[in-house]
């Protein structure tokens, strides 16, 4: 039993530790609410498909690959090209470039970058299972290598080529380790070691990247230590997401989504129009797709304008060419192919197809392209030409379109340096059947030789003159129908500050930071 004057000493005794917990639990709250945050947490429409630079050419992809790996050089925001693991580089002759490297760069497995890395990354790269990035790569001629000293290296390609030093700041001219390239083997695109900001720590297939900033890192540190890249395919549980506060970023903020985005005052909406041309590809290897007839007609059949307007409201524009229209020689007198559905039929009859015929669209499952489809479906039978659309995993996608098991099918093509010869060259090339690009199968001989001279060529009114050609020739052998240039749209977190869309569809992540931070 306890007494009175137990009891009033035991009160005392409760009252002082209680004051002293307070007092420790104020202490501990002041502390973590001046905590930096640690963690960014960003949402994206797609899983990558592989994170080794050489194996895939896929913008969701690029987006995890752009915070581990470094390349030699980079693209500035004016477009220009500048120094990046490379403390300088020039060129020698027309064909003969050097590169002296910064020393001291670290890989994440904590070898030094030396010129070696450099040379077996490029030789690599050059290698068939470079097939998807050979656009990039593809005219460095494979005995052009020399190793001056472990930091200087002269690369020499197979014949002049413009567009050379702006290739390399692709993520397919990614420098990688040699050491665990080959200590990972196969299993090398699972296990990424590059000099960048992040180094790889987890993949949850069709759930998330999680990466960890590496403090050995070079340049300036990050100022959080985790990054996570989530896997969100709905575009709204996107914007749900953001808005609840589990992710800072969202990419692909759809026009659904827009208003709810703009008007939360915890919120930024950023957008930018970039690089991408989203088209309506044909196999020209499948029939009846190898006339000019039919694909024209289709083209005539198809109310693009409509279809964007529809769908997008407002994000990005009807497309008018293959050449996006912040790359160097867009050709601005394009216009929207002519919507005629009754020179449709006249043509689909000349090419002895006058009660037209059936087919597919292949699509990967991201909504605006599945209601694209469906709305071109709807127009091409007004002409007769009866279509199912088949919606597909963004890897099936690729792999199956890769093959050439499509009839047609909708993708986007992104240029990610300020030359056309990115926007034409894989795409329309005959020699990049498949996983190199073309994708339509498409082969015009004239097309591939002005493709061929353009490269070469200086820039020049002459090179203009020729590009603006190529972009008229395409337009009417019609392997693509144009639907819309693209727009970034990203939503982030009112406190996220330092981020920048970039035009080229993935984003530079490790310059962010937070309010307070």
């Amino acid at each position: 039993m306890i007494t009175v004057r137990q009891s009033k000493s035991f009160v005392l005794l409760m009252a002082m530790m209680l004051l002293i917990a307070l007092a420790t639990g104020c202490g501990k709250s002041d502390s973590t609410a001046g905590k930096a945050k640690e963690t960014l947490t960003v949402a994206t429409a797609y899983d990558a498909k592989s994170l080794d630079p050489h194996a895939t050419n896929d913008v969701a992809s690029s987006n995890v690959m752009a915070q581990i790996y470094e390349n030699l050089v980079a693209l500035n925001d004016k477009g220009e090209v500048i120094p990046m693991l490379a403390e300088s580089f020039k060129r020698l002759d027309p064909v003969t470039y050097e590169f002296k490297l910064k020393k001291g760069v670290k890989f994440h497995n904590g070898e030094e970058l030396k010129a070696s890395d450099v040379k077996f990354s490029l030789e690599r790269a050059l290698t068939p299972m470079g097939a998807s990035i050979a656009h990039i790569v593809g005219e460095i001629d494979p005995a052009g290598f020399k190793i001056v000293d472990d930091y200087t290296i002269v690369v020499k390609t197979k014949v002049p080529f413009a567009g050379f030093l702006p290739s390399l700041a692709h993520t397919g001219g990614s420098i990688l380790n040699e050491k665990a390239v080959k200590a990972a083997g196969k299993d090398y695109s699972q296990n990424p070691v590059g000099t960048g900001p992040f180094k790889f720590t987890k993949w949850a297939k069709g759930d998330r990247v999680e990466l960890e900033r590496f403090d050995g890192y070079h340049g300036n540190k990050p100022q959080f230590k985790n990054m996570i890249i989530r896997v969100i395919v709905e575009p709204t549980n996107r914007a749900i997401e953001l808005e609840s506060g589990s992710v800072d970023i969202a990419y692909e903020i759809s026009t659904n989504d827009l208003k709810r985005v703009q008007d939360n005052k915890d919120l930024k909406l950023l957008r930018i129009m970039d690089n991408s041309i989203t088209h309506l590809g044909m196999n020209t290897n499948k029939k009846p797709f190898g006339d000019v007839r039919v694909r024209q007609a289709i083209s005539y059949a198809i109310d693009s304008k409509t279809v964007v307007d529809s769908v997008w409201r407002g994000i990005g524009s009807a497309a008018v060419g293959p050449v996006p229209m912040n790359v160097k020689y867009f050709n601005k007198s394009l216009t929207s192919h002519e919507y005629n559905p009754e020179k449709a039929k006249q043509l689909l009859a000349e090419a002895g197809l006058p009660n037209g015929f059936k087919t597919t669209i292949w699509t990967n499952d991201k909504k605006e392209r599945v209601d694209m489809a469906t709305i071109i479906q709807n127009q091409l039978k007004q002409v007769g030409i009866t279509v199912d659309i088949k919606v597909m995993e963004w890897g099936a996608f690729l792999d199956g379109t890769n093959k050439g098991e499509q009839d047609m099918y909708i993708i986007g093509w992104t240029s990610q340096i300020n030359d056309p010869d990115m926007s034409l060259y894989a795409m329309f090339h005959s020699s990049k059947f498949g996983a190199g690009g073309n994708r339509p199968f498409y082969k015009n001989s004239k097309v591939d030789e002005l493709i061929e001279q353009g490269r070469l060529m200086e820039d020049s009114d002459a090179r203009q003159t020729l590009y603006f050609e190529l972009q008229n020739m395409i337009n009417a052998d019609a392997p693509w129908i144009y639907l819309n240039a693209g727009e970034q749209v990203v939503g982030t977190k009112k406190a996220v500050k330092g981020f920048v869309p970039s035009p080229f569809g993935y984003h530079v992540l490790y310059n962010v930071s937070f309010d307070g931070q």
